[in-house]
């Protein structure tokens, strides 16, 4: 799953500790009560963060809102020095990062969530790969280098990872009479990588 797969990338590369655990999305037994309890709307990822507000935990129930969650150093008790993708709150205020930049982080974020997801679904199901093509060279061109956003590695890069490493699998992205348009794409995905 790429909502679960940006959460995960963004716990690792945040150096947060953190305890997974996996749960069935389908078959017999279905997901266990104790993931219904923290989630009724029963989607993954899920993070829960102990020894947080009033009743000692906080529930993060979606991979965007888990993606903050872990740059504002809510998750895993980081610090702003062993926290990498700390953004909004603490690199903000140091001023790590300008506006611009910023914006760029937002725009990527919501180019994967609002475009690049939607189309990627249809494509795979059969349809929509002239589409699918087409955002492609535009988000090439969104490229910032050496990564989507910044000359680091931001949660833009978290929630961008998954989705464009299974188009590369499945259609491949940069290759062939594709690759001019794409190749800033296929730069960042093998520097990832």
């Amino acid at each position: 799953c790429p909502y679960a797969h940006k959460a995960w990338i963004a716990l690792e590369v945040s150096q947060c500790p953190y305890e997974m655990k996996e749960v069935s999305l389908y078959g017999p037994g279905g997901k266990p009560d104790w993931f219904w309890d923290l989630n009724p709307r029963g989607t993954v990822p899920i993070v829960v963060v102990t020894g947080n507000g009033e009743s000692g935990k906080e529930v993060f129930a979606d991979s965007e809102w888990i993606l903050d969650a872990v740059a504002n150093g809510r998750v895993g008790g980081t610090t702003r020095e062993s926290n990498r993708l700390l953004l909004k709150s603490e690199r903000e205020r140091s001023h790590s990062y300008s506006e611009e930049t910023l914006q760029k982080i937002s725009q990527w974020r919501d180019a994967i969530s609002n475009k690049l997801a939607p189309i990627c679904k249809k494509a795979v199901l059969g349809g929509s790969l002239p589409q699918l093509r087409s955002l492609l060279g535009e988000l090439n061109d969104m490229v910032e280098g050496p990564y989507l956003a910044a000359e680091e590695f931001t949660v833009a890069d978290c929630a961008a990872f998954p989705f464009f490493w299974r188009i590369d699998q499945e259609f491949g992205i940069g290759k062939g009479k594709h690759g001019k348009d794409e190749e800033k794409l296929r730069e960042w995905l093998d520097r990832c990588l």
